[in-house]
């Protein structure tokens, strides 16, 4: 139980990234992971690879951070980091075998970057990243196009362009549509979109 209260610290945590750029009360990690995770679930499901395989990967990425917190670009040129591989490690060694196996081998899957589901992990991760910049970037909040750009520019699978039309969509389109008694329909990524 001593991990489920570590994991509890990922809700208090900020992004740091985001206080930076002048956000006043950022996103946490845990909800930065939730998001991460259902869009690896998506592109996942776009790609043709293992759902339920990718949305744990995305889940799992950053738990490490309740003990190291969210080490942006800026912490990390200063800082010696210890892998996530090692952090999970250490956070799964009074877990029963099978649990710990299981945590280690997402999070080396994930690190590895070692499969298609991984991939899907690892593009939710920037996905969600972006889709965050934009809602910041809505509310007035400036600075937000680094991560627009970082985002962009690490996306590895063809699903992963759903960010070009998350560039075309506002993050309130969603209630926008209710509220005209419109529905908004999401373009598949095969253009058809891809």
């Amino acid at each position: 139980m001593t991990l489920a209260y570590e994991w509890g610290q990922l809700k208090r945590l900020p992004r740091t990234g985001r206080l930076r750029a002048g956000v006043e009360r950022p996103e946490s990690i845990a909800e930065h992971s939730l998001r991460a995770a259902m869009l690896a679930w998506t592109l996942a499901g776009l790609e043709g690879a293992n759902q339920e395989r990718a949305a744990p990967l995305a889940l799992f990425h950053d738990s490490q951070e309740s003990r190291t917190t969210d080490l942006d670009y800026v912490g990390r040129a200063y800082l010696h980091a210890t892998s996530n591989v090692e952090i999970t490690a250490e956070q799964t060694a009074r877990l029963p075998r099978p649990l710990a196996a299981g945590l280690r081998g997402l999070v080396a899957e994930h690190e590895g970057r070692a499969s298609l589901e991984a991939d899907c992990a690892r593009d939710a991760d920037k996905l969600e990243m972006l889709l965050q910049a934009r809602a910041y970037a809505e509310q007035g909040y400036t600075h937000m196009e680094p991560f627009v750009e970082s985002a962009l520019a690490a996306l590895r699978t063809r699903s992963g362009r759903l960010a070009e039309a998350a560039l075309r969509v506002s993050p309130a389109a969603w209630w926008e549509s209710f509220t005209r008694g419109t529905a908004v329909a999401d373009s598949p990524p095969n253009g058809d979109g891809r």
